[in-house]
């Protein structure tokens, strides 16, 4: 029977999620890959047992993670069921419906219907009768932001989720669910877009502006760049990689010299702050405060403990940062 770690919260930091009473580690677990039937079940629950001992209290899912979709969740409910069972209310929980679930027309994008019974299936998977976070996990250009925000509302009135978010909204779009949602009565706690050293679109499109604006939180997906800025890109193209696989999220046209490029000096920075290029990577995320948390996921528990020790180095000066935007920026 396994028994957290007693001293599982004292190094971890946690932040307040925009003006909500909740807070979340600087650094959360994302189960997007690595817990579907392919991986070892004895991995995927040692990963989940070392990130709660290292006060990583967030687990954040979607219905289609796996692959194939809704095995990650699943996973996840027989983790909580025989590890988990105890320390549920030390637990925030999220998971999303957006994307393609099943045939039909009634299985993807944002209409209620599909937000509701999405919703309803996550939480048999999960065995769970509430998610403390549930999200839209992108805008539907064809059904009303109104009925889209009116399902995150209607499920937390039916007491399944204690808080909603959006996820993949721009700037526009998250202030005008915001409104929507207020004059419902729910607040807008928590925005994911996907943001890194090398995907500023946050920045560049006003998104984060438009949070601190509106006191909403984020949390940052693809914080690595989906492996970019880690020490596996900085000799060219591992052979067991993501990109030499030519993923539909990365794949080896991407890794261009120029890329390794700057890989190999924004490694040298890291070097000269005791850190590897991944720790950096975070470090750069969770700078200044404005991200609550950064999404990490985990091939294994070493690989986790790694992302973790991030946190012992949040602080730049301002020379690091505009070292870090000339190489990036070229």
């Amino acid at each position: 029977m396994y028994t957290a770690h007693p001293d599982r919260y004292a190094e971890m930091p946690y932040r307040r999620t925009g003006r909500s009473g909740l807070k979340l580690p600087a650094l959360s677990l994302g189960l997007w890959h690595n817990f579907g039937p392919d991986r070892p079940v004895e991995t995927q629950r040692a990963i989940l047992r070392r990130a709660f001992d290292l006060g990583v209290t967030h687990f954040d899912l979607a219905n289609n993670y796996g692959p194939p979709p809704g095995s990650a969740e699943s996973a996840l409910g027989e983790a909580l069921k025989a590890d988990f069972a105890p320390y549920r209310d030390e637990l925030v929980i999220s998971t999303k419906a957006g994307y393609l679930m099943w045939p039909g027309p009634y299985g993807e994008w944002g209409s209620r219907k599909y937000m509701l019974s999405s919703l309803d299936q996550s939480l048999s998977r999960m065995g769970l009768e509430y998610v403390d976070i549930f999200y839209s996990h992108r805008p539907d250009p064809e059904t009303p932001l109104e009925e889209t925000m009116g399902a995150l509302h209607t499920a937390v009135q039916q007491g399944k989720a204690l808080y909603v978010g959006v996820s993949n909204y721009s700037a526009e779009q998250t202030r005008e669910a915001a409104r929507i949602l207020a004059e419902l009565g729910t607040p807008l706690l928590i925005h994911q877009p996907r943001y890194s050293m090398l995907d500023r679109r946050p920045e560049t499109g006003g998104l984060l502006d438009a949070l601190d604006e509106l006191q909403v939180g984020s949390i940052a997906y693809s914080p690595l760049e989906q492996g970019l800025l880690t020490g596996r890109y900085l000799n060219g193209i591992p052979e067991d990689s993501r990109a030499a696989s030519d993923s539909p999220f990365l794949n080896s046209d991407a890794v261009t010299e120029e890329l390794v490029g700057k890989l190999r000096a924004l490694n040298e920075i890291a070097g000269s702050r005791g850190q590897s290029l991944a720790q950096l990577a975070l470090a750069w995320v969770l700078r200044q405060g404005r991200v609550t948390s950064a999404l990490v996921g985990a091939s294994s528990p070493r690989q986790l403990e790694d992302s973790v020790a991030a946190i012992g180095n949040l602080d730049f000066g301002a020379d690091e940062l505009a070292r870090i935007d000339k190489i990036v920026q070229g």
